[in-house]
């Protein structure tokens, strides 16, 4: 063998190894769009719903036995939260705990084409946080910031925020128009917080995740909501003063027009 012929096999080698070590290509790959990036809040906005859409596009080589499985978790912008715990004294309800929530999403909808319990194990839910009991709720305890799993403010902060419709969960939320093809639709209600929103996508086979992908899209308030928005918090002294001085004219001409002489 000449000196050209042997370099050519020793790269192949090389080659052969990188890719054996690299692993197996992924047999599926997964695409998903929005029908709309960008939500905006007027005056006469009462809730709007989003159409995510997507497919499962395959090399040629998957042969499964099971059909696909999908989880999409929209998560909102994060902000501290606190729930307090209320009790009745001496005949008057007043508030004796708190609890502060670091940075938890303040919109969650988990939405899939089934039960979670079906799609994957218990394990595979913990690690990837699909669900509303697996996603990790930091709280503020004895100044150290820690996850409790059975803890009541936990509790009470997905149930205000269920009854808010910003935290849902739907096993049947992912349709399946064709073994490959799918859609879902998004609810995001009147209150639903501004800021920019993380689509996350997952794909299943025989309860293992075999691909994922990501696409996004932003609330944001126009018009006159964003005047106001913006001039409060740019301009927070001015803004309390015209703030003021609007409901003193408020009050003046109302008393002149319900005077009575």
């Amino acid at each position: 063998m000449n000196r050209a012929g042997a370099a050519g096999l020793a790269l192949a080698v090389v080659l052969s190894g990188m890719f054996a070590a690299a692993g197996p290509a992924a047999a599926e790959r997964l695409i998903a769009s929005l029908s709309n990036h960008r939500v905006l809040i007027t005056s006469n906005y009462t809730g709007v719903e989003l159409l995510l859409f997507g497919a499962v596009e395959r090399d040629g080589t998957a042969a499964r036995r099971e059909p696909y499985d999908i989880v999409a978790t929209v998560t909102g912008p994060r902000e501290t939260l606190r729930t307090r715990r209320k009790q009745r004294l001496l005949g008057i309800w007043v508030n004796t705990a708190s609890r502060d929530f670091i940075d938890p999403p303040s919109y969650l909808a988990v939405l899939a084409n089934r039960p979670l319990e079906a799609i994957t194990g218990t394990e595979n839910r913990r690690r990837l946080q699909l669900g509303i009991a697996s996603t990790m709720l930091p709280e503020l305890i004895n100044n150290d910031i820690g996850v409790v799993s059975n803890d009541p403010f936990r509790a009470a902060l997905v149930r205000l925020m269920r009854e808010r419709g910003l935290y849902s969960e739907e096993p049947n939320g992912v349709t399946f128009l064709t073994p490959t093809l799918f859609r879902a639709s998004i609810v995001l209600p009147a209150e639903v917080p501004i800021g920019s929103y993380h689509v996350d996508v997952k794909l299943f086979a025989e309860g293992n995740l075999v691909a994922q992908t990501d696409t996004a899209f932003e609330v944001l308030k126009v018009g006159f909501e964003q005047f106001v928005v913006s001039a409060a918090r740019d301009h927070g002294i001015a803004y309390g003063l015209a703030t003021a001085t609007m409901a003193l004219l408020t009050g003046w001409f109302a008393s002149v027009v319900f005077r009575r002489d």
